[in-house]
């Protein structure tokens, strides 16, 4: 049952109610100074939830100024439901990333699914339908019995909700690291396409037009959620389980069709998804964008459970509801749009020009609030930052030789390592082959889906090494775009945009917040250097328990475009008697390695370096040559170094081996974590044209003997294994850890 008895201003003044919903002294007093007068119980929860860091940013927004958001092909921003990039004909991608990680650090199956449902609803709001979903997921070490349930049922939650809606996820990435123990990170991507003609804005325009509800009845889950995920971890943290929604993806599927169908309908002026913060904030964002007001009458909002206030109703994060603003007169049309997929549609208000949220319940009025206060005045912070001890300390240390006794047990153990080891146990649970346009499906370097009725395609991915941010924010922020590109390139792609979800700690602490800015200046830089603007993306701060914050984690999804299907590249070797290529320079670079972790069970002094100018040419050049047909498959070197990236391009090759020579000091040559690097095949009659477009050393051959043999310059072998017993360990690492009891 709900509160019957809700406190009177005085209380909430006096015994400083509002503090039990993130609002602070401060704040209380600026929210009393813009009313005149003092808020009510039903207004101050308003204000809280719009005024948390999940729904203003902000503690984030002096740091999202950084990034280039505009380009050539850009067409949409942030500011939306999601970004939208020209990809020609008439032609949009339409992408975006969100995180849902507290709520799924509690309740971990439907807080991933409604991730998976609400990242949806970004897109489709905008007018676009749907292709692709990825994720990007992050746990502690899979040794613990929980989290070892937090990752069964996470995944479960996504695989769940994307394959009951048809939607194929068709790519991703998962590392576990002990940081993310007791605050796992579940960030779910989408994207769409759309015909420029359809492209919607969620704004509420137009006065005395009628505003609607569509979708699911409004219930008492979510309540808070989005002040919820603006606060740390605690031990106590599992009170707020009733702040974690409940998903239903049936409902959601008709729910996109019938979107999907009125934005082909010039009745609508504007739509937009109820997310965090629910009837709230679609309400007071789509009437701020608009310089208008909304009137709502809240005992016509379709509920599901009795008694409901206006303080549950406004705060709840329901999941599948829409809000609409239709044109005045043409309410009818809508209803019957949506009853033909069984759904609800309800006039609930209308458009005002006095820029106020008014509510009504029960004949009064019960809330009167400037809708920019709201959504566009929330204070903005600019926190304290300072340069952490350890990263001071990591930075004086000189690079030391790591010691490896034996190579192929060290490649070995690499590959076992579950952020290397094989996903397959994840990825089978995903649907990546529904609506067939699925080119290159998950365990690729990208995934690659084709656009029905053109030769073209869209390559995407998701990237972020955090270990590298840890140890140094500005660099791992320029390797993290680096790499993610480096994905699109080897799939056949041109990177377009970049959408990202920046997961850190406390922002309230000063050390926090200078890696937040750092890893900000590091990603601004290398989207500018690639051509690759930030065209949305979302922050989740507060990611910390009881006090221990996750490594900073600004994960990139990128999206790019392939003009032919023909020039899908992907990662496994081809054929025997292809050439191996080495692309890039190896340094002896081991800090936030995973040889590093493996053998010291910690990470240390610097990341591995990156030169963006260097990136940018050889990512070019390489990409010249995919698209003149003269690589057979390519591959970056990324965590575990040259000797896993070319073990990856054997497993999948169906009984190829190779035979590769690397020079220099062998565990460098072997284990280094140096950026900008790729392992190429190519076929020999194209030998003289591929030299001719990239700068790049040939190591060996691939051959048909189902072997993998390293050696160094003296003709010594550092690694003769077979590819079964490397494909073994690496396939069966993650399931063998799931079954294991300790």
């Amino acid at each position: 049952m709900s509160l019957l008895l809700e406190p009177t201003v005085e209380m909430i003044k006096s015994e400083k109610i509002y503090q039990q919903m993130g609002v602070s002294d401060d704040e209380f007093a600026l929210i009393e100074n813009i009313l005149g007068r003092l808020p009510n119980y039903t207004e101050i929860g308003i204000f809280s939830v719009m005024w948390s860091e999940h729904c203003s940013y902000k503690n984030s927004k002096p740091v999202l100024k950084k990034f280039p958001v505009t380009g050539e092909r850009v067409l949409q921003g942030p500011g939306e439901g999601a970004g939208i990039v020209d990809i020609g004909d008439n032609q949009a991608v339409v992408f975006k990333i969100e995180s849902h990680n507290h709520p799924s650090a509690i309740e971990p199956y439907q807080g991933a699914a409604t991730g998976v449902g609400g990242i949806i609803r970004d897109v489709f709001s905008m007018g676009a339908r749907p292709i692709a979903l990825l994720n990007s997921l992050r746990f502690g070490e899979l040794t613990s019995p929980r989290v070892k349930y937090l990752f069964e049922e996470v995944v479960a939650g996504i695989a769940g909700y994307g394959n009951c809606i048809g939607i194929p996820t068709v790519g991703g990435e998962v590392q576990f690291d002990s940081s993310y123990e007791g605050n796992p990170l579940v960030n779910a991507m989408c994207v769409g396409l759309i015909n420029h003609e359809d492209i919607q804005k969620g704004v509420a325009k137009g006065v005395g037009n009628t505003v609607m509800y569509v979708g699911a009845k409004t219930g008492r889950d979510g309540i808070h959620g989005a002040t919820f995920a603006s606060e740390e971890l605690t031990d106590s943290s599992d009170e707020n389980r009733p702040a974690v929604q409940v998903g239903d993806p049936f409902m959601e599927k008709l729910l996109l069709e019938a979107c999907l169908e009125v934005v082909k309908n010039d009745a609508l002026v504007g739509i937009q998804d109820m997310g965090a913060a629910g009837l709230t904030s679609s309400s007071a964002e789509m009437a701020s964008k608009a310089g208008s007001g909304i009137e709502m009458n809240l005992d016509l909002i379709p509920q599901r459970e009795t008694g409901m206030t206006p303080y549950e109703m406004m705060l709840s994060e329901s999941q599948e509801r829409m809000l609409l603003v239709i044109e005045k007169g043409r309410e009818q049309e809508i209803v019957e749009l949506f009853e033909k997929y069984d759904l609800e549609a309800v006039a609930v208000g209308k458009v005002t020009d006095d820029k106020l949220l008014r509510l009504f319940h029960k004949g009064e009025i019960v809330a009167e609030l400037p809708v920019d206060a709201l959504a566009e005045d929330a204070p903005v912070y600019h926190k304290p930052s300072k340069v952490p001890a350890y990263y001071e300390e990591f930075q004086a240390m000189e690079v030391e030789p790591i010691k490896v006794d034996n190579y192929k047990e060290t490649l070995l153990e690499l590959l076992k390592q579950p952020t290397i080891a094989s996903k397959e146990w994840v990825y089978d649970q995903y649907d990546h082959m529904v609506r067939t346009n699925t080119v290159i499906a998950p365990g690729s370097d990208a995934a690659v889906v084709r656009i029905r009725g053109t030769k073209k395609a869209l390559a995407m991915t998701t990237d972020c090494n955090s270990k590298y941010l840890y140890l140094d924010p500005e660099e791992g922020g320029k390797i993290a775009v680096a790499e993610a590109a480096r994905n699109i390139v080897c799939s056949g792609a041109t990177p377009l945009a970049v959408t990202d979800n920046l997961n850190f700690g406390n922002p309230e602490k000063p050390e926090i917040f200078w890696q937040i800015e750092k890893s900000a200046d590091g990603i601004s830089e290398a989207c500018r250097t690639l051509d690759t603007p930030v065209i949305g993306g979302n922050v989740s701060l507060y990611n910390e328990t009881n006090g221990t914050a996750i490594y900073p984690t600004p994960v990139i999804g990128m999206v790019g475009l392939l003009e032919d299907t023909a020039h899908a590249t992907t990662q496994v070797f081809k054929e025997a008697g292809d050439l191996i290529y080495l692309i890039g320079e190896t340094k002896p670079e081991f800090g936030g390695s995973e040889l590093q972790k493996l053998t010291h069970g910690k990470i240390f002094g610097k990341s591995p370096s990156i030169d963006l100018n260097k990136e940018k040419e050889t990512q070019a050049q390489l990409l010249k040559a995919i698209k003149a047909g003269t690589v057979a498959s390519a591959h970056d070197v990324a965590e575990g170094g040259a000797a896993v990236a070319i073990a990856e391009s054997l497993f999948g090759s169906n009984g190829l081996g190779a035979e590769v020579t690397l020079a220099g000091e062998a565990v460098s040559a072997l284990f280094s974590e140096s950026q900008t690097r790729f392992i190429v095949s190519v076929k020999k009659e194209n030998k003289e044209a591929f030299e001719n477009i990239v700068h790049a050393q040939v190591i060996g051959e691939v051959t048909n003997t189902n072997q993998l043999i390293i050696k160094n310059e003296t003709k010594q072998n550092l690694v003769d294994a077979s590819v079964a017993e490397l494909k073994d360990a690496w396939k069966g690492a993650i399931p063998c850890l799931l079954k294991s009891r300790d």
